[in-house]
C-alpha cells in the first residue's frame, strides 16, 4: 500500500515541477569541454584497472581447472539461449536507448546549474581538489 502512496507523491511532485517551468541556464562551452576531457580520462583509467585486474585475476581463473571453468562457460551460454534472458536483453538495450537523450538533457542542465550558480563559489576549490586527485590516480591508476 505504501509503494501505491509513494508512486502518488512522485507523479504529483512530476506535474508540480513541469508547471513551474524553471528556466535551466545552458553551460558554458568551456565548462562542457571540460566536462567531456575528464570524462574520456575517467573511462580510460576504468579500462586501465579493468585490463589490471584482468591481468591479476589470469593466473588464479588458470588454476580453478578445466571442469570448473568449462561448467562456467555452459552456464553462460545456457543463459544465453534462454528466451526470458534475451527478453530481459531487449528491454535493457531498449530502456538504455530511450534514456540517452534523457541523460544528455540532465547532464546539460546539471552543468548549466552548476556553471551559473555553483561555479563562482566553489569552482576555484574543485578544481585544486581535482588537480591534487589526479597526482595520486596518474601514479596509482594511470589513464594509458
Amino acid at each position: 500500500m505504501s509503494g501505491k502512496y509513494l508512486l502518488a507523491v512522485f507523479l504529483a511532485l512530476q506535474v508540480s515541477m513541469s508547471l513551474c517551468q524553471f528556466d535551466v541556464p545552458a553551460p558554458d562551452q568551456e565548462l562542457v569541454d571540460k566536462y567531456e576531457a575528464m570524462k574520456g580520462v575517467f573511462y580510460k583509467r576504468l579500462l586501465t584497472a579493468y585490463g589490471k585486474l584482468q591481468a591479476a585475476m589470469g593466473p588464479v581463473v588458470e588454476s580453478l581447472g578445466e571442469g570448473r571453468s568449462q561448467a562456467a562457460k555452459d552456464y553462460v551460454e545456457d543463459m544465453q539461449t534462454k528466451p526470458q534472458f534475451q527478453a530481459v536483453v531487449k528491454v535493457a538495450t531498449g530502456l538504455a536507448g530511450e534514456a540517452a537523450p534523457l541523460v544528455d538533457k540532465a547532464r546539460s542542465a546539471g552543468l548549466g546549474i552548476y556553471g551559473k550558480y555553483l561555479r563562482p563559489h566553489v569552482g576555484t576549490y574543485l578544481d585544486d581538489v581535482i588537480t591534487q586527485a589526479k597526482v595520486y590516480l596518474d601514479t596509482y591508476l594511470p589513464a594509458e
